[in-house]
C-alpha cells in the first residue's frame, strides 16, 4: 500500500496540524515524523507545543525531543535523519505522516537542497567558540570578508544563519552563496507527496494562539524556561529562540513582569503564526487546503486524505 509515499501536513502555530496527523497516522496505522524546528529539543515539550506522551502511546512519533538544547540543529541534520525514518517505515509497508510548521525544513524535504555536506563535529566546536569569545559580530565580519553575498543578504543579529554560513565556509572550503548555485539534489526522489496544508483565518487563529499560550502557562511551561535558564546556555541558540523563550527568560531575569511576559510572549506567536501562514498560503502548493483550524473529533478531513492514497 505505502510504495514511496509519503504525506506532509503543514501549517502554522496551534492550527491543529499535530491532532490532524495523529488521526491520519492512527487511520493508516502508520507513525508521525516531527518536521518542527523547535520540537526536535529535549526538555521543553509544553513550550515547543511537542505531542503529549497519551498522544505518543496512540502512535509512534519519530524525531520529537531528540537533541540536547545546547545542540544547534539544522535543516541539513533534520533531512538526514528524516529520510532513514521515512525509508524505514516504507520498509514496513507503512506511509509516513510528516508534520510540521517549520518551512525550510518542508520545502527542502519535497523540492530538493543544496548539496552542502554535514559539517564536522569539530568545525561546529570551533565556530561555537569563535561564537562565544568573539561574539556574533566578528562571525558576520568574517562572512563580509569571505563571503560577501551571503552576508549582504544576513542581519548581524541572525546568528543562526551566520553560524551556518561560517561552519560550511571554514568545513568545505566553499562559500555557501557558492553551494546555492550548485544543482539541488533530492534526499527522497523516489518519494510521491500528497501535502496537505491548514490555512486559517487569521481571527481563528490569532484567539488559538492565545488560549494555547495561557494554557502551556498552566502546564508549567514557565518551569521548563526556569531550566533551560539554570543551563546558562547561548541565547543565540535555537532553542533559546523558541516562541515564549526570550520572553519568559526576559521576566526570569526580572527585566519585565510576568504579566508583560506573557502578553510579549502572545504577540510574537501571533506574529510568528501570521507569517507561517503567509508563506504557506503563497509558498507551498497542496493536494488538500484546510481554510479552518483542524479539531480532531468534529472533522473528516483525514477520511478525505486517506481516500487519496
Amino acid at each position: 500500500m505505502s510504495e514511496n509515499r509519503v504525506i506532509v501536513i503543514a501549517g502554522p502555530t496551534a492550527s491543529g496540524k499535530s491532532a490532524l496527523a495523529i488521526d491520519v497516522a492512527k487511520a493508516l496505522n502508520s507513525a508521525v515524523v516531527n518536521c518542527d524546528s523547535m520540537q526536535v529539543y529535549k526538555h521543553m515539550p509544553i513550550i515547543s507545543a511537542c505531542p503529549s506522551s497519551e498522544e505518543k502511546k496512540q502512535i509512534p512519533h519519530y524525531l520529537f525531543e531528540i537533541y540536547e538544547p545546547s545542540f544547534r540543529g539544522n535543516v541539513v541534520d533534520w533531512l538526514n535523519k528524516a529520510q532513514q525514518i521515512i525509508t524505514e517505515l516504507w520498509a514496513e509497508n507503512k506511509i509516513p505522516v510528516v508534520v510540521g510548521g517549520t518551512g525550510l525544513y518542508i520545502d527542502n524535504l519535497i523540492n530538493g537542497t543544496t548539496p552542502i555536506p554535514e559539517t564536522s563535529l569539530q568545525v561546529r566546536q570551533e565556530v561555537a567558540e569563535l561564537l562565544k569569545t568573539k561574539g556574533n559580530e566578528a562571525l558576520y565580519a568574517l562572512l563580509q570578508q569571505e563571503d560577501v553575498q551571503t552576508a549582504s543578504k544576513l542581519n548581524v543579529n541572525d546568528t543562526t544563519r551566520i553560524v551556518r554560513a561560517c561552519e560550511v565556509l571554514k568545513d568545505t572550503g566553499i562559500k555557501l552563496s557558492d553551494w546555492y548555485k550548485k544543482p539541488m539534489i533530492k534526499k527522497l526522489p523516489q518519494a510521491e507527496f500528497i501535502t496537505v496544508k491548514i490555512c486559517p483565518q487569521t481571527q481563528e487563529l490569532d484567539k488559538r494562539c492565545y488560549i494555547r499560550f495561557d494554557k502551556m502557562m498552566q502546564e508549567g511551561a514557565l518551569e521548563e524556561v526556569k531550566y533551560l535558564h539554570s543551563l546558562n546556555l547561548d541565547e543565540s541558540l535555537p532553542a533559546m529562540k523558541a516562541l515564549g523563550v526570550p520572553e519568559l527568560m526576559s521576566y526570569l531575569k526580572g527585566e519585565v513582569s510576568y504579566v508583560d511576559a506573557v502578553d510579549n510572549a502572545k504577540l510574537h506567536t501571533r506574529q510568528y503564526a501570521k507569517r507561517q501562514r503567509t508563506w504557506f498560503k503563497n509558498k507551498l502548493k497542496a493536494d488538500v487546503v484546510l481554510n479552518s483550524c483542524y479539531k480532531s473529533g468534529t472533522q473528516t478531513i483525514w477520511q478525505e486524505i486517506v481516500k487519496m492514497l
